[in-house]
């Protein structure tokens, strides 16, 4: 890698880090910059999700104060992520490459519609804000534990927009408001992403690219804590699109490898 290369790949992480705090999107940042230093997808997607965990951590201890009263509800959804963690990064590793060279395009360009409809995603759960702090029971808490288990298995096979996914899915069945689902989201993220590279750093040492990983964690551990705190003051119109540019980036250079 070039040191070119190199500023590019922990500049990518830096931003990453700030995006997922405030979105969930930061490997639409960090992939194409991985595919373009000549990284195979499969060896791109495992490091990335390494380098993103500090970052992730970060912006889930920034939004601390919004994660206030919801420990039960964390208690129950944390385990189930973290086994949909373990069943993804199992999936990538014992399918074949050509696999997920195939899927990967499909799953960036659902990522990029995700990041797109988001305001009309977030119009639509503000609605909703009713009575917070409530833990569901019966069928919606087991929708929650559900969604909590399919969210953290596309996050542990590819983490583009798992962050979207979460919200959107939990907006639907909780009465929070958005910034306490940010907050969750960024708990459950950083559960999946820190199982997801356990197993790769057990299992799968030789598919980690290991300077691109520390590039990446090195810039994300700045940017975690930096979009917890300064994420909501960006205009978040620019934010999205430079994200959906840089997805389409990444399907166009899939597309062509």
């Amino acid at each position: 890698m070039t040191p070119p290369e190199a500023l590019a790949v922990a500049a990518a992480g830096l931003a990453a880090g700030a995006v997922n705090a405030v979105v969930g999107s930061g490997t639409l940042v960090t992939f194409p910059v991985l595919l373009a230093t000549g990284l195979p997808p499969v060896t791109a997607s495992v490091s990335n999700s390494l380098g993103l965990v500090p970052g992730s951590v970060g912006g889930a201890f920034g939004y601390r104060r919004e994660l206030a009263g919801q420990r039960r509800l964390l208690l129950r959804l944390v385990p189930a992520s973290a086994l949909g963690a373990l069943t993804g990064a199992v999936l990538l590793l014992t399918l074949p490459a050509a696999a997920f060279e195939a899927v990967v395009p499909v799953l960036v360009g659902l990522a990029v519609v995700l990041v797109a409809v988001q305001p009309l995603l977030t119009r639509r759960l503000a609605a909703r804000r009713t009575d917070p702090g409530t833990v569901p029971r019966g069928p919606r808490l087991a929708g929650l534990v559900a969604a909590a288990y399919a969210t953290g298995s596309y996050g542990g096979y590819f983490a583009a927009s798992q962050g979207v996914l979460q919200v959107g899915l939990f907006g639907l069945l909780l009465a929070e408001p958005l910034q306490r689902l940010n907050a969750l989201k960024n708990v459950l993220s950083s559960t999946v992403n820190a199982v997801a590279a356990l197993v790769y750093v057990l299992v799968a040492t030789d598919r980690v690219a290991w300077a691109a990983a520390a590039l990446v964690a090195a810039g994300s551990a700045a940017g975690g804590p930096l979009g917890a705190r300064y994420g909501r003051r960006l205009p978040q119109a620019a934010l999205r699109t430079a994200i959906v540019v840089l997805g389409v980036v990444a399907v166009a250079v899939l597309l062509a490898r």
